[in-house]
C-alpha cells in the first residue's frame, strides 16, 4: 500500500474511535437532560472542569507516540517494551496529580462561581471520575502504543463496544432499572460518572488482556520485570509530554472558555454559540485523527533514517488535512442553514447559528492545518516553541482579544458585543498559528546542509 493510502487508511480507522468517545458525552448530555434541568447543569459544569485537566494529562501520554513510532522504524523492537515500562511511571505521576485535582474540586468550584446549590452533586459527580481517570490514563497509554505501532484497529474495536456499553449503563444507573421483581433505584447524574467508570475499566482491562495474549505484541518485549525508574528516560518524556500536554489544555481552553464570555450576552447568543460550538468539535475529528495517522508516518521514517520519506510523510498529512478541511468546511458553509434548524426548533437561535457557522467554516480551515502539524512538531522534539505561540495568540490575541473588543473596544475600535467578535478573533488567532507551526514544519524538515 502507497505511503498516501497507509496515512488515510490509519486516520479513518482513528476517526471512527474518536467520534465513538464524543458519543459517549452526547450520550451522557441526552440523559442528563431528560432526567433534570439540574442534572444537565451539573453534567455541564463537572464535564468542563474534567475535561481541563484531562486533556492536559492525555496530551502529555500521547507525546509519546513518535518516541515509539521512531523505535520501531530504527527496528529497535525490544526497547520499546522498556520505554512503555518507563512510561508507567510517567502515567502513574499524571494519575497521581489528575486524582488529587479531580478529588478536592473546591478550589475549581470556587473558581468559576459555581452555584452553592450545585456543589454537592458536582463534587460527587468529579469524585467518580477521579476514579475513572486512573484506567482512562492507562487506556490512552495502550492506544498511543498501538497508534505509534500502526494498529489502530484494536483500539477503534474497543472504542466503538465500549459505547454499545456505556449508553444503556448511563441510562440504568441515572434512572434505575427493573430487574424481574427486584428495582435498583437510580443515581441521578451521578450515575452517568459510574458509567463511565465502568467502561474505562472495560477499555483498560481489555487492552491488558490483548497485550498478554496477541502475538503481535511479543517482539516488544512488554511483559519483562519492571526495572527501576531511569532518570534520563523519564526526562526526555517529560520534555516532550509536559510542553505538549500544557499546549493541548491551553487549545481546549481557548475554544471552550468563550462559552463563559459569550454567556452575558443572553440566552440567544449561548444557545446558537454552543451549535457552532458542536460543530467545530465534530470537524476536528478529522485533522485530529490525521495529525495521529501521519506523525505515526513520520516518526517511523525518522527513526528508519529516512528523512526524505519522513518529510514526505509529514506533507501527505497536512495536504489531506487541508482537503478534508476543504471539503468539510465548503459543505458546512452550503448547508449551514439548514444544520441550524435542525439543531433547534426557536427560529431567533437558528438564525443566529447560521451565520456563526459560517465562521466556524473558516475556524475550521485553520484549525485543520495546526492540529496536524502540531503531532508533526512533536516528531522533531519540538513543543515549548508551539506552547508559547498558543498561549501568546490563542489566549491572548484570541479569547482575551475577543474580550476587549466585545466589552470594551481595542483602541481605534469600538466595542463590538456579538458571538461573531469572539469567533472573528480565534479564527484570526488561529491562522497565524497554523502559518507559524507550517513554517516550524518546514524548518525541522529541511534542515540546513552542513558545509
Amino acid at each position: 500500500m502507497s505511503e498516501l493510502g497507509i496515512i488515510a487508511r490509519h486516520a479513518g480507522t482513528v476517526l471512527v474511535g474518536q467520534l465513538a468517545v464524543m458519543a459517549f458525552g452526547v450520550a451522557d448530555t441526552l440523559i442528563a437532560g431528560r432526567y433534570s434541568p439540574q442534572a444537565l447543569a451539573v453534567l455541564s459544569l463537572a464535564s468542563s472542569i474534567y475535561i481541563s485537566i484531562y486533556v492536559a494529562l492525555n496530551g502529555m501520554l500521547q507525546s509519546a507516540l513518535p518516541v515509539w513510532a521512531q523505535l520501531r522504524g530504527a527496528g529497535r523492537l525490544a526497547e520499546i517494551g522498556a520505554s512503555v515500562r518507563q512510561a508507567l511511571y510517567i502515567c502513574a505521576g499524571a494519575a497521581l496529580v489528575g486524582f488529587a485535582a479531580l478529588w478536592f474540586p473546591q478550589p475549581w468550584l470556587a473558581w468559576t462561581d459555581v452555584p452553592p446549590a450545585l456543589w454537592p452533586e458536582v463534587r460527587s459527580y468529579l469524585q467518580v471520575l477521579a476514579m475513572a481517570l486512573v484506567p482512562s490514563l492507562l487506556f490512552r497509554l495502550y492506544s498511543t502504543l498501538n497508534q505509534s505501532l500502526g494498529y489502530p484497529r484494536l483500539v477503534t474495536a474497543l472504542q466503538a463496544g465500549a459505547l454499545l456499553v456505556k449508553i444503556p449503563l448511563s441510562y440504568a444507573l441515572t434512572f434505575g432499572v427493573q430487574l424481574g421483581s427486584v428495582h435498583i433505584d437510580g443515581m441521578g447524574v451521578v450515575g452517568c460518572a459510574w458509567a463511565t467508570l465502568g467502561v474505562n475499566l472495560f477499555m483498560c482491562l481489555t487492552g491488558l488482556y490483548l497485550l498478554r495474549t496477541q502475538d503481535i505484541y511479543r517482539p516488544h518485549q512488554l511483559w519483562r520485570k519492571m526495572e527501576a525508574p531511569h532518570g534520563p528516560t523519564l526526562w526526555r518524556f517529560l520534555q516532550l509530554g509536559v510542553p505538549a500536554g500544557l499546549s493541548i489544555m491551553v487549545e481546549v481552553t481557548s475554544f471552550t472558555l468563550m462559552a463563559l464570555f459569550i454567556a452575558r450576552l443572553g440566552a440567544v447568543s449561548s444557545a446558537s454559540h454552543q451549535i457552532a460550538a458542536s460543530l467545530a468539535a465534530v470537524l476536528y475529528m478529522v485533522p485530529l485523527a490525521l495529525g495521529i495517522a501521519s506523525s505515526a508516518r513520520t516518526g517511523y521514517w525518522l527513526g528508519a533514517s529516512q528523512a526524505h520519506k519522513a518529510r514526505q510523510a509529514a506533507g501527505m498529512g497536512i495536504g489531506l488535512a487541508v482537503l478534508a478541511a476543504l471539503i468539510g468546511a465548503g459543505l458546512l458553509n452550503a448547508w449551514r442553514s439548514e444544520i441550524a434548524q435542525a439543531f433547534t426548533t426557536d427560529a431567533a437561535v437558528a438564525q443566529a447559528a447560521t451565520v456563526w457557522l459560517g465562521w466556524v467554516a473558516l475556524y475550521h480551515l485553520a484549525d485543520a492545518v495546526q492540529a496536524v502539524c502540531a503531532f508533526l512538531l512533536r516528531c522533531y522534539r519540538i513543543t515549548l516553541a508551539p506552547l508559547i505561540l498558543y498561549t501568546t495568540l490563542l489566549w491572548g490575541l484570541g479569547l482575551y482579544g475577543g474580550y476587549r473588543l466585545a466589552y470594551q473596544g481595542i483602541g481605534p475600535w469600538a466595542q463590538r458585543p456579538g458571538v461573531d467578535t469572539f469567533w472573528m478573533t480565534s479564527t484570526g488567532a488561529l491562522a497565524i498559528v497554523s502559518l507559524l507551526f507550517a513554517a516550524l514544519v518546514w524548518r525541522a524538515s529541511h534542515p540546513a546542509r552542513m558545509p
